[in-house]
């Protein structure tokens, strides 16, 4: 599925992902306010709910009542684990078989990650 075909929720939830495995959220901080981060994506506030209920569920943020949500602790591993595990199953062998297809260098293209 095209990423402009995921639903918006998912699309929000996967941009608080990446922030928290780029360590611009760590466990114990907290999430900006459900209207805050809806203005800075341009979303509603009832669809940044859902991504941050998401979270929630699966156990990945806490909520303070009368205070934020916060990222869970432990969350940034369980995070890491679940988006390796997407990764490996899902998105590499797609990769790996195109990189196959078109007889690309598995060095010359790790050399240019770097560059």
């Amino acid at each position: 599925m095209a990423e402009q075909d995921r639903p918006v929720y998912l699309r929000l939830r996967d941009r608080i992902a990446d922030s928290i495995l780029d360590g611009r959220y760590r466990d114990g901080d907290p999430l900006p306010s459900v209207r805050a981060f809806a203005a800075e994506q341009g979303a509603n506030p009832l669809t940044v709910a859902k991504a941050y209920q998401s979270f929630q569920e699966d156990g990945l943020v806490t909520v303070r009542r009368g205070v934020g949500m916060f990222v869970a602790d432990g969350a940034t591993e369980r995070l890491r684990r679940t988006e390796r595990k997407q990764f490996v199953e899902a998105e590499w062998p797609q990769i790996a078989a195109r990189i196959r297809r078109l007889r690309l260098d598995v060095h010359d293209l790790l050399g240019r990650v770097d560059a």
